[in-house]
């Protein structure tokens, strides 16, 4: 199983009401039980095969991201647009296409201002908020998390 289904699966079980969820694959079982705030992930490989080193290392990048996560937003000032789901940041609609957000840009509420590639899909990602963009936190092509500060509006 890929790491970004494996992060995915994590973050739906992290906020719904679901405590446990197991999916079986040929290439292995993961199970994903909620343990107080954070998910605990738990991966047995079906065949004796390279599947375990591989499936043993999203535990702790699950259970790091979350603290590295808390730190930046307590020093964020002004409102503060998060991704609504994991994916790719990209600024702009293609490569050699103008950013659809620069610092200092005034933008209005439902003005698009990234996309996020998210299983070979692009999501518009629009303002929610009216005023002047004062800082983007994240850089072109980097991995986002779901609710990972994008943006600030002032």
């Amino acid at each position: 199983m890929d790491l970004r289904k494996l992060k995915t699966l994590i973050d739906l079980v992290s906020e719904s009401n679901v405590s446990e969820l197991e999916i079986t694959e040929a290439d292995g079982k993961v199970r994903i039980v909620k343990a107080g705030a954070a998910p605990v992930v738990m991966t047995m490989p079906v065949a004796q095969h390279a599947a375990a080193p591989v499936a043993a290392a999203p535990a702790p990048v699950a259970a790091a991201a979350p603290a590295a996560e808390a730190a930046p937003a307590a020093e964020l000032a002004g409102h503060v647009v998060k991704s609504p789901m994991v994916g790719t940041f990209y600024r702009a609609s293609s490569p050699g296409a103008k950013a659809f957000a620069d610092v200092g840009d005034t933008v209005k509420a439902g003005q698009p201002v990234c996309i996020i590639e998210a299983m070979k899909i692009m999501n518009e990602i629009e303002a929610d908020k009216d005023g002047t963009i004062t800082k983007i936190l994240v850089d072109n092509g980097q991995p986002v998390e779901y609710g990972q500060p994008l943006f600030i509006i002032e």
